[in-house]
């Protein structure tokens, strides 16, 4: 009988749990599930003689790998997944997955939340902007880009995108403009949605440049990762613009750097993007039954590493 761990200090919604364990009895497999963990020997003991983990923003290190030492893949129920050694994990012949597109939805909805949140002045009672009209530029046009661009459609936003990696014409058919320029997204858009990842290229490459060119009343909305952000320019984009504002579902580690700016600045505590019953449902079953194809077929068709 192979044995799963289901690793989540930020656990799924209890439906997402439910159904998960039900999809790994069915297939005769043992599921334990370690939640609400405080430190990460907590997580290493745990997964000692595991065969599978599946986490969610759990820090898959290379401690976990290397003393798992029954364990053959790891799955992480999300898109991003840097938060896995992926070194280490090939080092030892740990296959790693995600689960591409499950989340995309609500992530979007979040972008949407913060962005009325802020553009309504926080809700202090005095008056706000909407979005109606206004530009929103989309930064890489995935998954969850999609779904920026056709809930902002319902807005009646102007919207645009770039994405190096995908086709002009694949863009446009959805109604959006293509840009060719990472700076033509930025000065022509006063809401910028961030969807890149995390990577060598993309760390710290959203700077002072790409800020300081937005249009009157710019909004930055990061969803993606805090990492891509240089945050020593955004602290001088705050300083040198007064209509300037960010919301994200991830406090930067400058944060207590820009408590002055708290009018123009909301931050979620936690990464709340797929913090929804109907996405941890997805990612969760779909982590799930990727294992179950692994260990049955062998199927490593979301393998990432």
């Amino acid at each position: 009988m192979h044995k799963i761990l289901v690793a989540t200090d930020k656990p799924f919604a209890k439906a997402a749990s439910d159904q998960i364990r039900q999809v790994f009895q069915e297939a005769g497999y043992e599921c334990v599930f370690l939640e609400k963990y405080t430190t990460q020997q907590e997580f290493i003991d745990a997964a000692l003689d595991a065969e599978a983990i599946i986490i969610r923003s759990d820090k898959a290190d290379s401690d976990v790998i290397n003393k798992a030492g029954k364990l053959k893949i790891i799955v992480r129920a999300g898109a991003g997944y840097d938060n896995v050694d992926l070194k280490a994990a090939t080092e030892k012949g740990v296959v790693v997955m995600n689960t591409p597109g499950q989340n995309s939805n609500a992530v979007a909805e979040l972008a949407f939340g913060m962005m009325v949140y802020q553009a309504r002045k926080q809700f202090n009672g005095s008056s706000g902007t909407e979005l109606k009209d206004k530009t929103i530029g989309i930064h890489a046009y995935g998954n969850v880009g999609r779904h920026v661009a056709r809930i902002a459609k319902g807005f009646d936003m102007k919207v645009l995108a770039y994405d190096p990696f995908v086709a002009a014409d694949v863009i446009e058919k959805d109604g959006v403009k293509s840009v060719k320029t990472i700076e033509e997204l930025y000065r022509s858009s006063q809401y910028v949605s961030l969807h890149i990842p995390a990577n060598e290229k993309t760390k710290k490459s959203i700077g002072y440049a790409l800020l300081s060119s937005m249009p009157e009343n710019a909004m930055l909305v990061n969803t993606a990762r805090k990492e891509v952000i240089n945050e020593d320019d955004l602290q001088k984009v705050f300083q040198d613009r007064k209509d300037f504002t960010y919301v994200s579902d991830i406090e930067p580690d400058c944060l207590a750097n820009l408590s002055e700016y708290k009018s123009r600045l909301y931050c979620t505590p936690k990464k709340m993007g797929a913090q929804t019953e109907e996405a941890n449902i997805n990612a969760g079953i779909a982590a799930a039954k990727q294992i179950i194809q692994f260990f049955e077929h062998n199927d490593v068709t979301f393998k990432v590493n």
